[in-house]
């Protein structure tokens, strides 16, 4: 089996998540400089087997898109014209910011250690991917 990519996009820095090929284990890879996401994204998928892009859907309490929603939109159509053969999901990820903080606190990261914004898109990133995981 491939592997599933979860993308959690930000205009500044993009968390990124896999899963093990059995699909079983969803696992923060890494985050990119969003600059550089496109040219990560074709260096991992020569190594790495990707079956499926899992896109965060951020959106508004009432349920509408969030200002992000369009630079994500433009992501999206690049993605999908420079990998037209990976299909792509999206996924809900209200609160997967607040929910990966609380992950840092739980886990026991020191309050300097939690400023890392970095790590929280990258376990944002593997929320996302989980509760996908989860629903399937």
């Amino acid at each position: 089996m491939a592997r599933i990519l979860a993308i959690d996009y930000g205009t500044r820095r993009t968390g990124i998540a896999v899963t093990d090929e059995l699909q079983i284990i969803a696992s923060g890879l890494t985050t990119v400089d969003t600059k550089q996401l496109l040219p990560f994204l074709k260096e991992y998928t020569t190594k790495e087997q990707v079956e499926l892009f899992l896109i965060g859907e951020p959106k508004q309490m009432d349920n509408t898109a969030s200002e992000s929603e369009f630079y994500i939109q433009k992501f999206i159509e690049v993605l999908e014209k420079e990998f037209s053969s990976i299909p792509i999901k999206r996924v809900d990820e209200r609160f997967t910011s607040k929910m990966a903080f609380q992950t840092m606190i739980d886990s026991g990261l020191k309050k300097n250690q939690r400023k890392n914004k970095a790590l929280v898109d990258e376990i944002s990133a593997t929320l996302i991917l989980q509760s996908y995981l989860y629903s399937k």
